[in-house]
């Protein structure tokens, strides 16, 4: 079939998402709430999965990660350490028009003629606004569509018959100070904190403010020490956390990817200095010596290798999922385009169909956290070595990754069409979800053949039972055979068992307890014995 387009497809992917319960507006029977999202009952699942699929990852095949719960609301102090207060913001931009907020960052360049005026008056009713207005007009549409914004802008500021004053048109190209959805001057850019404040206590007031956490990544940090004097770890060693996080976005856009409400998994894996490493080893590996992947760590490593090292483990992570790497790219920030505290950041992105943006980074953050939070609290994240005879500061390698936003790719990178018989045998659309087994929300739907045989449905239920305590199962006997594996499909299960009369030997014993098992992605089905269903299945979507 011929691929969708780039709008129409992702419209298709929003729909199916409400029409299947993956993902719903935030409170939606009060008009919604822009920037959040509830996930439904596959959306639930699929989000589980993801989550547990990084845990396992991280910490339970690992000796080398531990991991930590901590709570959204922490000591203001915090913020101001990490330097959230003064430079968490974005430049924000409103339409004089209609006073819609835009990040200024996001505005699409525009190019037309730009007509300006310096005022307007209503003789009949003896006002006069002496407030400076420009609208841009694109090539092709008549000078009349300027007045006519401009006569608006007047009349919300009390001029009900504006005659406009001192217009003069200029030619513009590439502008960002214009709202591309009607051509009305913007404000000029200002700073916007994206910190979603509150207060402690029973008082409103500055002593009591505190803040909803913009990342997860911080509370790792100030419970460093804590954490490695319980979990009898040395450097290197990471500590790692899943939790939500808030940021009050400017202007939420493309469903769930830029949210005011998220979550998030991060890493913080801590290192030795260069300097501790020549002197504990004599030498620094660098990139060129690195042997082919995979990496495997060395004591020489420096945190060039060791932050190559963690791309290459979270591309190699993307890919178990079913995220293939020509999904996914590779983006090594430039020197101006990296944080103050970086030495080097890495985004992994996929390419969604509204474009190519930001699934995951990973950053050398030097010991900037530390040390922040050393001088700020006065309390020492200083680390000895014993193997090195040396205390210092560790650095960190961060992998961060959005739940949110994973979940998305993995929806839109599941999400297919293709052709498939009815019953009768004659072609028909199908829409079909390709999630890898792994993070499938339902792992294999169970059948009756038909829902008025007792005997049917007696032994669909005993399968059921007999899968359900190792994965998730839905269970479904309503309607024809065809239409019950199309709506497994739409829901990505990977796998049908069907039970029919061959189950109950009505053909002979060769066949008696096997049920048709069925592959969603290929339509293929095998006769399988019951017996041997947990391991064959459990297999596939381990």
């Amino acid at each position: 079939m011929a691929e969708p387009k780039t709008s129409e497809l992702m419209e298709k992917i929003v729909s199916l998402c409400k029409r299947r319960g993956f993902i719903f507006q935030s409170s939606e029977i009060y008009g919604g709430l822009n920037g959040f999202w509830d996930y439904g009952p596959l959306g639930a699942e699929l989000k589980r999965n993801i989550k547990e699929c990084w845990w396992r990852s991280m910490t339970q095949l690992r000796d080398d990660v531990v991991g930590l719960d901590a709570s959204i609301i922490m000591h203001p102090k915090i913020w101001e350490a990490s330097g959230h207060t003064s430079t968490f913001s974005d430049l924000m931009v409103d339409c004089l028009l209609t006073k819609k907020r835009f990040r200024a960052d996001q505005v699409e360049p525009q190019t037309g003629t730009a007509y300006f005026y310096t005022g307007a008056i209503d003789g009949g009713a003896g006002k006069e606004s002496k407030d400076a207005f420009s609208v841009l007009v694109p090539a092709g549409k008549p000078p009349e569509s300027a007045r006519k914004a401009a006569k608006q802008f007047y009349q919300a500021r009390g001029i009900e018959n504006p005659a406009l004053l001192g217009e003069r048109t200029e030619e513009v190209k590439d502008s960002t100070r214009y709202n591309p959805e009607n051509g009305s001057l913007l404000t000029e850019p200002r700073p916007f904190n994206l910190m979603l404040k509150t207060y402690v206590g029973p008082v409103e007031s500055e002593d009591n403010n505190a803040y909803l956490r913009p990342e997860t990544a911080q509370a790792i940090f100030v419970q460093f020490k804590n954490t490695l004097d319980v979990s009898r770890q040395r450097v290197p060693f990471g500590v790692c956390q899943i939790g939500k996080a808030f940021r009050n976005e400017i202007n939420p856009r493309n469903f769930t990817f830029r949210s005011r409400e998220f979550e998030q998994m991060e890493l913080e894996f801590f290192i030795r200095p260069d300097e501790v490493v020549q002197k504990l080893t004599g030498s620094i590996a660098s990139l060129s010596d690195a042997q082919p992947s995979p990496l495997v760590p060395q004591p020489n490593w420096g945190w060039e290798l060791w932050h190559k090292y963690w791309v290459e483990q979270r591309i190699r992570w993307y890919e178990s999922i079913g995220l293939g790497r020509d999904t996914l790219v590779e983006y090594w920030q430039e020197k101006g385009e990296l944080a103050h505290y970086a030495r080097a950041c890495v985004d992994i992105l996929f390419k969604f169909p509204f474009g190519t943006q930001e699934l995951e980074g990973i950053a050398a953050r030097s010991d900037f956290d530390l040390t922040q939070h050393q001088k700020f609290s006065g309390k020492s994240m200083e680390y000895f070595d014993e193997e090195a005879k040396a205390k210092y500061v560790p650095h960190v390698i961060e992998p961060s990754a959005g739940v949110d936003r994973l979940a998305l790719a993995l929806i839109c990178n599941a999400y297919c069409e293709d052709q498939a018989p009815d019953e009768k045998g004659k072609l028909e659309s199908r829409v079909v979800m390709k999630f890898h087994p792994r993070i499938a929300p339902i792992k294999v739907a169970v059948f009756p053949l038909l829902k008025n045989k007792p005997e049917l449905v007696q032994k669909a239920k005993a399968v059921r039972d007999l899968l359900r305590p190792h994965m998730s199962v839905f269970y479904d006997e309503a309607g024809a055979i065809g239409r019950r594996y199309r709506r497994q499909d739409e829901a990505g299960t990977p796998f049908g068992v069907t039970i029919d009369f061959d189950t109950l030997g009505e053909k002979g014993p060769e066949l008696q307890d096997t049920v048709t098992l069925r592959d969603r992605d290929t339509m293929k089905q095998e006769r399988v014995r019951i017996g041997d269903l947990v391991s064959m299945l459990l297999e596939k979507i381990r």
